[in-house]
């Protein structure tokens, strides 16, 4: 018999690898650019955050899939900036130099994305990620659930996402089956098309 596989709370000592899936899971991604420097440093603030929800999914000792995200996303990024600009900015430097016409993109990203409504009592999902080997399998699906029913005992009343609107199908559909729906569709400063998805959560 294999080992069965467990969700529990993400840990700092988690941080390594739980990069590491998020770079197998997003190749091309604007966040997979930026680097595992970079990414350490959103998990780490995510898992020390008291606002933060993180999880992942574990075989055994090995990380199969992660997700993450705040309760307070507005709150949650203007505490990003203010204690840890310079962690962030370091992290920065390697990808900025490769390319500096991504300086306006990370700074709107470390900003908390104005075309992302922040209503009271909504937490956002920002990270789902499984390893390509893993995917199929329900690990995404139980990754969610866990983290809306956490977002339910802290009396959240709804949780949203943005994904891409298109050539993501698969990705749409799975958010769909999982009772989100589309509240809007809106256009990033650099043409990526997106969906807003919320879920409304049960008292």
């Amino acid at each position: 018999m294999g080992v069965e596989r467990s969700i529990r709370k993400m840990q700092r000592s988690d941080i390594d690898e739980v990069v590491a899936a998020h770079l197998k899971a997003f190749p091309g991604f604007f966040l997979t650019f930026l680097g595992a420097a970079f990414l350490r440093q959103l998990y780490h603030s995510i898992v020390q955050d008291p606002t933060g929800i993180s999880f992942v999914c574990c075989q055994g000792k090995e990380i199969k899939g992660f997700v993450a995200g705040t309760d307070q996303p507005v709150g949650f990024y203007r505490r990003l900036i203010r204690q840890r600009w310079w962690c962030f900015a370091i992290a920065a430097i390697r990808p900025a130099v490769r390319k500096p016409a991504i300086a306006p993109r990370l700074w709107r990203a470390l900003r908390m994305p104005q075309e992302v409504q922040a209503a009271p009592g909504a937490g956002t999902l920002m990270s789902l990620g499984v390893l390509p080997e893993e995917q199929g399998r329900g690990i995404a699906q139980a990754l969610v659930k866990e983290f809306l029913s956490e977002a339910t005992r802290r009396g959240l009343a709804e949780v949203n996402l943005t994904t891409d609107r298109l050539n993501n199908e698969e990705v749409n559909r799975f958010y769909q089956q999982l009772g989100f729906g589309v509240v809007r569709t809106f256009t990033t400063p650099e043409g990526r098309q997106m969906n807003e998805f919320s879920i409304r959560l049960r008292s």
